[in-house]
Parts: C-alpha cells; sequence; structure tokens
C-alpha cells in the first residue's frame, strides 16, 4: 500500500470493492458526499491531511467506512435522535439556565457577547426593555436560519430567545439579586449562560444572533465563524467601554472567558451522540 494512503485500512472481513472513502467535517463530524473527495488535493499528494470543502466544512479523510449492512445503519441513528419529551424538558432546563445567567449579568451591570451583548448595551444606553429588545435583534438572523439550519432549528431558536428574553425580565421578581459581588456575577453568569447554551446545541436550537450570521458566511465566503464572532464580541467591548465603567468592562470580559470555556471543554463533536 502506498505511503501516501497509509490511513486508509482495509478490513479483512469485507470484498475490497465493497469500499470507499468516507469524508467527514472535522469540526462537526458530518459525513460528506464523496462529490467531496476531487477537492481534497492534499488526500491525493499527502494522504489524508484536512481541506476545506465548498461549503466550508474542513474535510477529513476517515477511515474506510463499511456498508450500511455492517454498520452505521440509519436505524442506529435513528436510536441516538432525541424524542419529543427529551428535546422538551432539554429546551425547558435550557432557558431555566441560562435566563438565570443573564439575569445575573443584568443585576450586576455586566455585559456578555452576540447579540444579547448588544441587548444589554441599548438596555444601558437607552432604558429599554432587555428581552424585548433581545428579540428584535435577533429578528434579522431567523431568514438566515431558516436557509441554513432549515425550520425545526429556526422555530426552536425562536422559542429559545423569545423565553429567555421574558425571563430574564420576570426573575428579578422572583427571586431577590440585591446584592451580588461582581466577580462572581461574572463567574456564576457566564457559567450558567454557557450551560444554557450548551443544552440549546444538543438540542438542535441556539440564542439566536451573531452566531447563525457566522456560520452562513463561514459557508458561503469561507470567513471563520470563530473569528466573526470574537471581532463581533471585540467591538461589543469597545463600545462597552463608553458606557460601563473599566471595572464592569473588565469583570464583562471575565464572564464571557467562562462561557467560552464552558462551551469549549463541554461541546466537543464525536463526544455527544445525541442529535
Amino acid at each position: 500500500m502506498p505511503p501516501s494512503h497509509e490511513g486508509l485500512r482495509r478490513s479483512p472481513e469485507l470484498p475490497t470493492e465493497r469500499f470507499h472513502l468516507q469524508l467527514s467535517c472535522r469540526s462537526c463530524l458530518i459525513p460528506l458526499p464523496t462529490r467531496s473527495a476531487p477537492t481534497c488535493m492534499s488526500l491525493q499528494s499527502h494522504g489524508p491531511a484536512p481541506c476545506d470543502d465548498a461549503d466550508g466544512h474542513l474535510v477529513t479523510a476517515g477511515p474506510l467506512t463499511p456498508p450500511p449492512d455492517v454498520a452505521g445503519t440509519p436505524a442506529d441513528e435513528k436510536a441516538l435522535r432525541h424524542s419529543v419529551a427529551e428535546d422538551a424538558q432539554g429546551m425547558v432546563l435550557a432557558m431555566l439556565v441560562a435566563s438565570l445567567g443573564l439575569a445575573i449579568f443584568a443585576k450586576s451591570g455586566l455585559m456578555i457577547g452576540g447579540m444579547a451583548g448588544m441587548a444589554f448595551l441599548l438596555h444601558y444606553t437607552m432604558g429599554w426593555n432587555f428581552g424585548l429588545v433581545f428579540v428584535l435583534v435577533n429578528l434579522p438572523f431567523y431568514w438566515v436560519a431558516v436557509r441554513r439550519m432549515g425550520w425545526e432549528f429556526t422555530l426552536k431558536t425562536f422559542a429559545a430567545v423569545t423565553a429567555c428574553g421574558l425571563l430574564t425580565d420576570i426573575l428579578p421578581r422572583w427571586a431577590d439579586f440585591s446584592h451580588i459581588a461582581p466577580l462572581y456575577s461574572a463567574l456564576v453568569g457566564g457559567a450558567l449562560s454557557g450551560l444554557g447554551i450548551l443544552f440549546f446545541i444538543r438540542h438542535r436550537a441556539s440564542l439566536g444572533g451573531i452566531g447563525i450570521l457566522a456560520v452562513y458566511l463561514q459557508r458561503t465566503r469561507g470567513w471563520s465563524a470563530g473569528k466573526v464572532q470574537m471581532s463581533f464580541d471585540a467591538c461589543l467591548m469597545v463600545a462597552a467601554f463608553f458606557v460601563l465603567s473599566p471595572s464592569k468592562v473588565m469583570y464583562s470580559a471575565i464572564g464571557a472567558v467562562v462561557l467560552s470555556l464552558v462551551l469549549m471543554f463541554n461541546h466537543r463533536p464525536g463526544r455527544y451522540m445525541g442529535v
């Protein structure tokens, strides 16, 4: 076997002519159609190295996949799919956890990234209701979500954004947030918000906003979704210096880092198999 294809293994149980090369997105582990194979020039010359396909996926060559009658059957995937009841409880739990984190940020006068941060900025500067602003600033992104993610994802995301905005506004009436140290707010608020977003992701939803646009730009123009998100959040933090005190901006940055770490360590493609 040539050295350039040392990552491709043959199984003795199956006839050679039934093998095919399985390409998948390294970031999301979504199997890609075989039409992506010719675009992976690095695979042809240097073996299974990653490259981007036309849809913005980071393509990597995996091991040769057995035919459906051996492994990876649709029945296996169906068994992993969340039921309606599982999705419902997951969405409700995500709404409660994420809105509690946002309410802690709001009580302490801190910021957060994404469109929630934009809503906080308008809430602090204009005095507008956070929940209403949060719902409104997310409206333009639903068009992108329908085109790129489908109706199920879009409707779940709309429900998530609306519920979290409403709960963030009314939670102070149900719980006393009279005094919370800023550092504690940053740590706990960031952790709770991150957990809520993680739950949403695992049930095919999100808190909307710039994340949807970032994925769209990555797939259509090749822009890095992470860099788009990071650039937007950096602009928010710069704008926050004109509204908040330097100490609150610093605590807000700590909260944003905590939120990112929660997602980084817990949202790893392939580790969580339910969809």
